[in-house]
């Protein structure tokens, strides 16, 4: 398939991806009106009788734990086992971003943007359910946080695509140069440095 097509094709997922995105938003701003909650400076604050209402699904801790397959009270330690990990990787990640990114010239990546806890703020949810939505939350966002991270860092480093895809290559990707098209990599990188000067989250 020649560039064009390819560039063009690219030029049309982006469209749709703002397309989509705009969407998106239109279907949160609804959800939250149906199930009549507001984000207060990113806060989650739900009527009152919403909350009572909710709280007539909450299963109580005990009963949740005595109702729960053993393999599941089994895992669970294998699953926290990755928290302390993860907080490592956390500081890590941030430390590196805020020292190297500064020295790069690369827009550093907002780390409240990929990071969000808030199931805890709903109602039917007891305190173990509310726990591990907390740290699923956590987990999974501080992936994508540290993806964002990384593409950034490729991008400066290392624009250049691989010999074969993989299943769900960063966002950034797309743009980089061809494999072994060595000209072309001296071309552009300093034109692709040039572009996490102005890159966003959005």
């Amino acid at each position: 398939m020649p560039d064009s097509t390819i560039d063009n094709i690219l030029e049309s997922l982006h469209s749709l991806q703002a397309e989509l995105e705009t969407e998106i938003d239109k279907l949160l701003q609804e959800k939250r009106k149906q199930f009549r909650y507001t984000l207060i400076r990113g806060k989650v604050r739900f009527d009152r009788e919403v909350r009572k209402l909710q709280r007539r699904y909450k299963i109580g801790s005990l009963k949740y734990l005595a109702s729960a397959r053993v393999g599941h009270i089994l895992i669970a330690p294998v699953i926290y086992s990755l928290f302390f990990p993860l907080i490592l990787l956390d500081i890590m990640v941030t430390l590196y971003q805020h020292i190297g990114f500064r020295v790069y010239g690369i827009q550093r990546v907002k780390r409240s943007d990929y990071i969000v806890i808030d199931r805890q703020h709903l109602a039917y949810l007891n305190l173990i359910e509310k726990i591990n939505c907390s740290y699923c939350g956590y987990a999974n966002g501080l992936i994508e946080y540290t993806r964002e991270v990384g593409a950034r860092t490729e991008q400066y480093w290392c624009p250049i695509k691989h010999s074969r895809r993989t299943p769900e290559p960063h966002q950034l990707a797309g743009n980089f140069v061809d494999y072994g098209d060595a000209d072309e990599y001296k071309k552009r990188l300093h034109e692709l440095r040039q572009q996490l000067h102005q890159h966003d989250n959005s």
